[in-house]
């Protein structure tokens, strides 16, 4: 067993003094609080200091890694003894993380392939939390039912991955704050899911990463952010949320690979062999998520109707496929012209627009605005063409940022994140101008 091992094996003990809060109380994280001071001032040397040491704790010979680790778990759990946060959101995060990280660096044992090693923090720490719910409600310390559960554990375990994916081993107590507070909200929702509804969202999510992976349309961390992003629009929306959500991914995906030598040619190819990253996913999906907590939070905790929701995420989803096939479509033609001017520009340039990329443009945002109108009762063909006119909105705001504020007050992301929001206004707004939603 290496080192490693042994550590993450130590650093999963230390997780479990968290299934001490139902009996500790308002006292439950003072066992963390405890390794803290030890980690910091006390061990300092000795096997047990090389059990749980990382790589920079030998320099000032204190754990920091541990003490990190402690009181992350100690500030959670005096959010759950002081105010509102559940034990079992406090519990389940920590055991996310520890159990999560321990299988990780079990499988690095056998393989060195990054995709491995996601998943095994993936199941492992799924596994943690679902098993750690079931045992809690077991004993009667929270009532969560198996399928709430295995949500609650899916979204954690995930949500930790992609953390671990962009961020360092150091970084692990915002990795379970993180899941903390994410569960935390989804409790607070009241979120309720059948054990057939949960099993078809795992099911289709695990599918989705594989196939993504698979054909490279996405990096590590861009996959993970695609399959959290696809368990809560499945579980907080519906299949029909989720069917906006996955043609934008398959299409806007396969879009990028259209034609990739020509574009690496002409300059214009994504990087990393048209593999999109987390920034680059959530980017184009961070307002549409918003829009489906939102769904998931109405009427009762917002007051709003749910069709506001609705219509700000598929404007939203809408603009960022009515942008893709633009820019991946468009820019394999010459003759690009600059929107705010009108002159020609070289192909790649910020803002650059020909008119088959318009048309490819107007086209995807068509798609999504026709899958709303089959799939949603409420979404009639005046809601439809407002789907595609908030898409088409959506893709010009892009553009037009692209060519005055891309490069020097925005990123690409920025640009990306603003084209989106614009979009779900513009479909709310004429949603509401048109009676399509009534408060």
């Amino acid at each position: 067993m290496t080192s490693t091992v042994r550590r993450a094996g130590a650093f999963a003990l230390v997780g479990m003094l968290s299934l001490s809060a139902p009996v500790l109380g308002q006292a439950a994280a003072l066992p963390f609080v405890a390794i803290a001071v030890l980690a910091l001032f006390v061990v300092s040397e000795g096997t047990l200091f090389e059990l749980f040491a990382r790589p920079g704790d030998h320099q000032d010979k204190r754990l920091y890694g541990l003490a990190s680790f402690s009181l992350a778990a100690a500030g959670l759990a005096i959010l759950a003894s002081l105010f509102a946060l559940p034990v079992s959101v406090f519990i389940t995060s920590v055991l996310i993380l520890a159990f999560g990280n321990l299988t990780q660096e079990l499988l690095r044992q056998y393989s060195d392939n990054p995709f491995m090693a996601t998943v095994g923090f993936s199941t492992g720490g799924f596994l943690a939390g679902l098993l750690s719910q079931v045992g809690l409600t077991a004993a009667e310390i929270s009532m969560t039912t198996v399928p709430v559960a295995a949500f609650l554990a899916a979204s954690g375990a995930l949500l930790g991955a992609l953390l671990r994916a962009v961020l360092f081993e150091r970084d692990d107590p915002l990795v379970m704050l993180t899941i903390g507070f994410l569960l935390w909200l989804f409790v607070d929702l009241g979120i309720e899911v059948t054990g057939q509804q949960i099993v078809l969202a795992l099911t289709l999510t695990v599918v989705l990463g594989y196939v993504s992976y698979a054909l490279e349309t996405a990096s590590i961390p861009g996959m993970l952010t695609g399959v959290l992003l696809s368990l809560l629009t499945i579980v907080l929306g519906g299949l029909g949320w989720f069917a906006m959500l996955i043609s934008f991914f398959g299409i806007g995906g396969l879009s990028t690979k259209f034609r990739y030598d020509e574009k690496q040619q002409r300059g214009i190819a994504e990087e990393n062999d048209g593999a999109r990253g987390s920034g680059n996913v959530l980017a184009n999906s961070a307002v549409a998520i918003a829009a489906v907590v939102g769904y998931a939070a109405s009427p009762a905790l917002t007051t709003l109707s749910p069709d506001l929701f609705l219509f700000a995420f598929a404007g939203s989803i809408a603009a960022a496929m009515s942008d893709t096939l633009s820019s991946e479509i468009g820019g394999l033609f010459d003759q690009p012209r600059l929107i705010t001017t009108l002159k020609p520009v070289p192909a790649g340039t910020d803002g650059g627009v020909t008119w088959q990329g318009e048309v490819a443009g107007v086209g995807g945002a068509a798609l999504i605005a026709a899958i709303a109108f089959v799939l949603f009762d409420t979404v009639s063909t005046t809601g439809a063409s407002i789907v595609v006119l908030a898409g088409v909105a959506g893709m010009t705001v892009d553009s037009l940022l692209g060519a005055t504020l891309e490069g020097v007050n925005l990123s690409n992301q920025g640009v990306n994140f603003l084209a989106t929001l614009a979009a779900a206004l513009v479909g709310v707004g004429l949603a509401l101008a048109t009676n399509a939603i009534v408060l």
